[in-house]
């Protein structure tokens, strides 16, 4: 037993080492390039259930989206409809969880959402106004809040101050280090696309809310530089790998100079957004214009010299106009359900149309059904593996 011990211990090692390399969606080209292929995504990645004493109380505080869309002017409204296309109350657009970043990619999702705020005192959102409310009210049963996770300076993830601020990795550094870890463990994985939505405003709902730190240039380059400390710069693909020798960003991906999915297993790809606008973030480019030197893709238009990722969530809507920016070459997010009306319903209508779309991640809120049996609503990438061949760009024997 003594001589047979060491062999036995190497040889279940090398068996989990092989099993860790193993190469996802092995029957893809490894010379497909990586806007050719889609896979599954999940939106606001990090979000833990938002409390129900909570969601009870800002429904009594906010209309339904119905009754705010029916407040505002034509041309603001058309926009608010695509954003917001279904008339849901407070409480049910914020009514989903999702597991840990860990537990969905190893689901087989490759493209998470991660909300950033500014923090850079500590402490900012150690003490939501809600909580405070409600204790107030002697309310004991809230669901757990640690302040102490969100107390050091720092980028912090939450979704909304005061109100939605639950999240299963609470700073920057901790979800990008738990994704590198992952990958890590997983050297032969497809590229995971993280889109980092940098909360530029936030709106004071509840007394007592207090000021937030504004996002500011330095805020930008607290984000590459969280990045990159976190993950070797070798296993992210930049703005800067995609241009190459192009003159501009866009023309690189015009012309089809996206890296393959050969070289791009095993690495990460960030892609930078606002909720307001394609334009939200543009003091990204203060400093790096193209977005030279930057570690995030950004929210763009066609036409843009930094275009290359575009954010267009309603696949219902705008099915064609994503068609045609895929077909030309940008990276697309997405959505397959929009704040849980289509697993109210159980309907998959809205995710055979981003499917079909062509979108490369396509992002849900249910990776995984929800508890509630009456919803049994989930969404999964066809074929089943962690990417498919894109059902628009991919090249025509993958289509």
């Amino acid at each position: 037993m003594m001589i047979r011990l060491p062999l036995l211990l190497a040889a279940s090692l090398a068996l989990a080492s092989a099993a860790a390399a193993a190469v996802e969606a092995p029957d893809l080209s490894p010379d497909l390039k990586i806007n050719q292929i889609q896979v599954l995504g999940t939106h606001n990645s990090y979000h833990a259930a938002v409390d129900p004493h909570i969601l009870a109380m800002m429904d009594g505080k906010l209309p339904s989206m119905g009754k705010i869309v029916a407040s505002l002017p034509e041309a603001a409204r058309r926009q608010f409809l695509i954003d917001h296309p279904n008339d849901v109350s407070f409480s049910q657009a914020l009514d989903y969880s999702h597991p840990t970043l860990t537990r969905q990619l190893d689901l087989g999702v490759r493209g998470l959402e991660i909300d950033v705020n500014p923090d850079p005192e500590g402490g900012a959102y150690a003490d939501p106004a809600a909580y405070r409310i409600l204790r107030a009210q002697g309310v004991s049963d809230l669901l757990p809040f640690d302040p102490a996770t969100v107390s050091a300076p720092g980028l912090k993830i939450l979704h909304m101050p005061d109100v939605d601020f639950r999240s299963t990795c609470p700073t920057f550094r901790s979800c990008i280090a738990e994704i590198r870890t992952w990958s890590d463990r997983h050297p032969g994985h497809v590229p995971i696309f993280v889109m980092v939505e940098a909360k530029v405003k936030s709106f004071p709902i509840l007394p007592g809310s207090k000021p937030v730190p504004p996002f500011t240039p330095q805020t930008y380059d607290e984000i590459d530089r969280t990045i990159l400390e976190g993950i070797p710069r070798d296993r992210i693909i930049t703005p800067d790998d995609v241009r190459g020798s192009y003159p501009t960003l866009e023309a690189a991906v015009l012309a089809g100079a996206w890296p393959t999915l050969g070289r791009s297993r095993g690495k990460v790809m960030f892609l930078l957004m606002t909720a307001t606008g394609h334009d939200g973030a543009a003091d990204y480019l203060i400093g790096h214009p193209g977005l030279k030197g930057r570690v995030a893709f950004m929210d763009s238009q066609p036409g843009q010299a930094h275009a290359a990722f575009i954010l267009d969530d309603n696949a219902v809507a705008r099915g064609d106009a994503i068609r045609d920016e895929v077909a030309r070459g940008y990276f697309v997010r997405t959505r397959s359900d929009i704040e849980t009306w289509e697993a109210r319903i159980n309907d998959p209508s809205r995710a055979r149309a981003a499917f079909a779309s062509g979108g490369q991640v396509v992002s849900t809120d249910y990776e995984v059904p929800p508890a509630d049996p009456a919803h049994p609503y989930q969404v999964t990438l066809p074929g089943g593996q962690a990417a498919r061949c894109n059902p628009v760009s991919g090249p025509g024997p993958c289509r």
